[in-house]
C-alpha cells in the first residue's frame, strides 16, 4: 500500500507539471500572437500617416512642411502656438484664418493652392526657391519694397514685390527686374532717391515670399495710395484689393 501511495503521488506530480508546462506554452503562444497583432497595427498606422503626409499637410500630419507652415503663419500673425512641426488644432485654425483672409477655400488643409499662397514649395515640387532671379534682382526688389512699403503690413510688402514680378512676366512691361523698377514714372522711390536706402530683413523676406509664389494681389499690375496719388489715370483702374494704405489694381 505504501508503494502504491508513492506511485499515485508521483503520477499526480507528473500530471501537475505537465499541465503547468502546457499552460505556459499556451500563454506564450497567446502573448506572441498579441504582440504580432499590435506590431502590425502600429505599422499600418504609421504607413497610413506617412501616406497622408505625402499627399498634403492636414490635421495629424507632422514634419518639415508643417514647420514651414507654422513659421509663415506665425510671422504673419495668424498662428500663436509653438513651432513644433505638428499639425494640431491650433495650426488648423491658423490655416483656416489665413485661407479666409486670402480668398481661398476654407478647409483647414494646406493643399497646393494654400501652400502656393503662403509661398511654400510643396514636398513634390522641384522648382528653385529663387525662381531664376539673380541676387542683384532680389536686392533691387527689396530696395523697392523697402522704399515703397516699409510702413505697410507685411502682406502689403509682399504685395508690392508681387506687383513688380507680375510686371516682369507681363508683355506690356520690360522683361527684367531692373527694367520694371527703373521704368520712367513707374515708382516714386526711384524719383525721390529712396530706392538707394538699405532694405531691412522684412523687405528681403517679403521678396522671397513673393518669388516663391505668394501673390496677395492675385495678379495685379498697379497699386497706389488713394490719399497721396495725383495721377488721374491710375485712379480709373479697377481696384482688386486693398492692403494697408495701398489699393491694388488690374489693367483695364
Amino acid at each position: 500500500m505504501k508503494n502504491k501511495s508513492i506511485y499515485i503521488k508521483k503520477r499526480h506530480d507528473f500530471s501537475y507539471i505537465t499541465i503547468m508546462i502546457i499552460a505556459v506554452l499556451v500563454l506564450s503562444f497567446i502573448a506572441a500572437a498579441l504582440y504580432d497583432y499590435g506590431a502590425k497595427q502600429e505599422i499600418d498606422s504609421v504607413s497610413e500617416i506617412s501616406l497622408s503626409q505625402a499627399v498634403l499637410s492636414k490635421r495629424g500630419s507632422s514634419g518639415s512642411e508643417v514647420t514651414s507652415i507654422q513659421k509663415k503663419l506665425k510671422s504673419w500673425g495668424y498662428y500663436t502656438g509653438s513651432i513644433d512641426g505638428i499639425y494640431g488644432s491650433r495650426t488648423e485654425a491658423a490655416v483656416r484664418y489665413f485661407q479666409q483672409k486670402n480668398g481661398l477655400v476654407v478647409d483647414g488643409i494646406a493643399g497646393k493652392n494654400t501652400l502656393a499662397a503662403m509661398g511654400i514649395q510643396s514636398s513634390s515640387s522641384t522648382s528653385s526657391s529663387t525662381g531664376g532671379y539673380s541676387s542683384s534682382d532680389l536686392n533691387l526688389i527689396a530696395r523697392a519694397v523697402y522704399g515703397e512699403a516699409r510702413g505697410e503690413p507685411y502682406t502689403g510688402q509682399v504685395a508690392v514685390a508681387a506687383v513688380i514680378l507680375n510686371r516682369v512676366r507681363d508683355s506690356r512691361f520690360p522683361k527684367t527686374v531692373a527694367g520694371v523698377v527703373y521704368q520712367a514714372g513707374a515708382f516714386d522711390v526711384v524719383a525721390d532717391g529712396q530706392i538707394n536706402l538699405t532694405p531691412n530683413d522684412t523687405a528681403y523676406k517679403a521678396v522671397r515670399d513673393a518669388v516663391n509664389g505668394w501673390d496677395p494681389t492675385y495678379g495685379c499690375l498697379y497699386y497706389y495710395n488713394p490719399r497721396t496719388a495725383t495721377n488721374k489715370w491710375i485712379r480709373t483702374l479697377p481696384i482688386s484689393t486693398t492692403i494697408g494704405s495701398h489699393v491694388f489694381c488690374r489693367a483695364k
